[in-house]
């Protein structure tokens, strides 16, 4: 699991996230909402060791304090909001980069065979040798989750993985992003990987989530399933605006 102990981010006399605490269990969809400027791109960086922090992060058991960049990276990917790609790369070179944590020179054979079955999960592979700067922003982003996911593709025994995702859906039409979430509760079955991500669209995230982080002001409002979290009440005062609460099935739908 993934386990958070009064995480503070301080700038200045401001605090972008204000000691939060909150654990992240594997083989769940893990989700973290709120408005604009609520701290959940900078919860993710602070967990991800993107930058400095007050409080304790735990993988598995493992301080993140004493974790190495390039051990870490061996068993915890990070989709960021924006990954920008300057050289002529192939859509392939770029999946690839994924593996670099894994080989010091020449990738070996399961390094492309993680490559070939993350292209073809996301199905990219069409893509893979086009040049990855002409590509549309949603193709784009289809080629970094491929990216990602080929940095943690095997289970390592004894080891846990760690998916981060920080609004992924960026850029991706409405098919896509359903594509991809159904994509994402394939991947949560395994239980060795630990799957937290930002969205924004509180619809998918009732439609989604296991377990729900909302953020308010840098700090924790209320944390549980979507039934718990996406009241009225704490959609109000989160952003600021009188929802509907719509049933549906066993899920609801959330009308403004």
């Amino acid at each position: 699991m993934l386990s958070l102990e009064n995480i503070t981010v301080q700038v200045g006399a401001r605090k972008l996230v204000d000691n939060i605490s909150a654990v992240f269990h594997p083989g769940k969809m893990n989700l973290i909402i709120g408005p604009n400027g609520s701290g959940k791109s900078t919860l993710i960086k602070a967990i991800s060791k993107q930058l400095d922090f007050k409080g304790t992060v735990r993988y598995d058991k493992k301080p993140l304090a004493d974790l190495a960049y390039h051990e870490l990276a061996r068993f915890r990917a990070v989709l960021s909001q924006h990954t920008e790609v300057a050289f002529p790369l192939k859509v392939w070179e770029v999946v690839m980069m994924g593996r670099y944590p894994h080989f010091s020179t020449q990738p070996g054979p399961s390094d492309k065979q993680a490559v070939e079955e993350a292209m073809h999960y996301f199905d990219v592979t069409p893509m893979a040798d086009r040049d990855y700067t002409t590509l549309s922003g949603g193709e784009k982003q289809r080629v970094n989750f491929a990216r990602v996911l080929a940095q943690i593709w095997y289970s390592s025994p004894g080891q846990m993985r760690y998916l981060l995702l920080d609004e992924p859906l960026t850029f991706l039409d409405v098919n896509f992003q359903y594509q991809f979430m159904h994509k994402l509760q394939q991947l949560e079955q395994k239980n060795d990987l630990v799957m937290v991500g930002v969205i924004h669209d509180l619809n998918l995230a009732a439609r989604f989530a296991d377990s729900l982080l909302l953020l308010h002001d840098g700090k924790v409002l209320t944390q549980g399933t979507a039934q718990h979290v996406l009241t009225k009440e704490n959609i109000k005062q989160a952003f600021q605006i009188e929802p509907e609460i719509i049933p549906h099935k066993d899920s609801f739908y959330i009308s403004f």
